[in-house]
């Protein structure tokens, strides 16, 4: 049996549909039937379930400026959820623990592309530094139960997300789907003009969903290291790009102003991603305008229950 924390969110949901597409046996929890900031949920969740393997994706995230109003929050319940998951899979014997990482705790100034052994080289971008420390301690955690205890916890550096059922209420949306949201109703408004956070300059990586689920899915399967690994798409786009790539797939043709009052968020974002092909095999295989594609078309038919 494989537990799946956050099985029902946007990442989680393609994950259980592909391990179950593999034949596993997966149990992935409604977030409302434990609430996993507390050890006794957890432990009578694995007194139920009792899993082989668990892969934790249950976080407390979202754009800048959900990270700016919630830093602590964010803090407080990705370190509770991690520590207490990992501790009881220590509990009760899993084969196999994978906690999910973010590029989000890459130092600010990381040179591009970001090493896994950039990691510790000074403090994340302060916009999401609560979130980035947060999860970077469960990595410290992870290797310190594989040290003392033996437990096989694997941890994975996934870079910026998108693609069909991602969260495209603005407080709560990252980049692509905010930028999608932004650039449809302007143009079922008939708007003039969008305004986008930062001065255009900012460059990401994105990585289609549905490759970042084969990652998780194949990293659970081959690897068994103690070492973090990245992974992305491992191309690098400006924001300002981005949003001209995105308001011509959506038809918007008004004018697109950058508001350099708000934050830019971390300068330049782009993983090294040779460590997840050579452990395990894991490529990508979406290219942006597909995947930007393939999701504005989903939001189009589903954004009135997206939004």
């Amino acid at each position: 049996m494989i537990l799946v924390t956050g099985g029902h969110g946007f990442l989680g949901s393609y994950v259980v549909e592909k391990l179950r597409e593999r034949g596993y046996l997966v149990f992935a929890p409604h977030s409302n039937l434990y609430d996993l900031r507390k050890q006794a949920d957890i432990d009578a969740m694995f007194h139920v379930v009792r899993p082989d393997k668990v892969i934790h994706l249950a976080a407390a995230c979202g754009g800048i400026g959900a990270n700016q109003e919630y830093s602590g929050k964010f803090f407080y319940d990705n370190i509770m959820m991690g520590a207490q998951m990992l501790e009881a899979a220590r509990v009760s014997g899993v084969s196999k623990f994978v906690q999910i990482g973010t590029a989000c705790s890459y130092p600010k100034h990381t040179p591009v592309p970001f090493k896994e052994e950039d990691l510790w080289n000074g403090f994340p971008e302060s916009t999401n530094g609560a979130y980035g420390v947060a999860k970077r301690a469960l990595l410290t955690m992870c290797q310190a139960y594989r040290a003392q205890y033996g437990v096989n916890a694997v941890y994975l550096i996934l870079t910026n997300l998108y693609g069909p059922r991602d969260e495209f209420r603005p407080h709560r949306s990252h980049a692509v789907a905010a930028l999608i949201k932004k650039c449809v109703d302007a143009k079922c408004n008939g708007d003039s003009e969008i305004t986008v956070w930062g001065d255009g300059t900012a460059t990401r990586e994105f990585l289609y969903v549905e490759d970042a689920a084969d990652a998780i899915v194949m990293a659970m399967e081959k690897y068994d290291g103690g070492e973090p690994v990245n992974i992305g798409g491992g191309q690098e786009v400006s924001i300002l790009e981005l949003t001209r790539t995105i308001a011509g797939i959506v038809g918007y043709s008004g004018n697109i102003r950058f508001d350099p009052s708000k934050p830019n968020g971390q300068p330049k974002r782009r993983l090294d991603v040779s460590k997840a092909k050579n452990l395990f095999g894991f490529e990508s295989k979406t290219s942006l305008g597909e995947g930007l594609s393939k999701t504005v078309e989903w939001y189009l038919k589903e954004g009135s229950n997206a939004a």
